[in-house]
């Protein structure tokens, strides 16, 4: 199975990890040159440095082999974009976002590209 997860901070970190433990194959997307170099140093798995809602970026990770997307950004609104890209243009069965602000839970529960979604508080 392979899992491409957007954003590599301690979520998408150790989201990474355990399903690397898991046996899946592993890639993260994330802006942050810096995060980039630590996932990339710290963990055996693909790391690509570059913009999650960018088609060409989720191209080389990957993203028309995943099994599943995990959208884990700070930002609400770029995780909903992420999912409804993996569901569009992917045809993505599992998508998982991460809801930074519990205000914007209706957003995320009314989207059909949203099958699982966590509020972080």
């Amino acid at each position: 199975m392979k899992a491409v997860i957007v954003g590599g901070g301690k979520i998408g970190y150790f989201l990474a990890q355990t399903l690397d433990e898991k046996g899946y194959r592993v890639v993260v997307v994330e802006k942050n040159e810096k995060e980039c170099l630590k996932l990339a140093d710290e963990l055996n798995i693909e790391v690509i440095c570059g913009d999650g809602t960018d088609l060409d970026v989720l191209n080389d990770a990957g993203m028309n082999h995943a099994n599943v997307v995990a959208a884990v950004t700070g930002l609400d609104e770029e995780n909903l974009v992420i999912c409804q890209i993996a569901k569009l243009n992917y045809k993505i069965e599992k998508t998982i976002a991460r809801v930074n602000n519990p205000k914007n839970k209706i957003m995320f529960q009314n989207s059909e590209s949203i099958k699982r979604f966590v509020v972080h508080r």
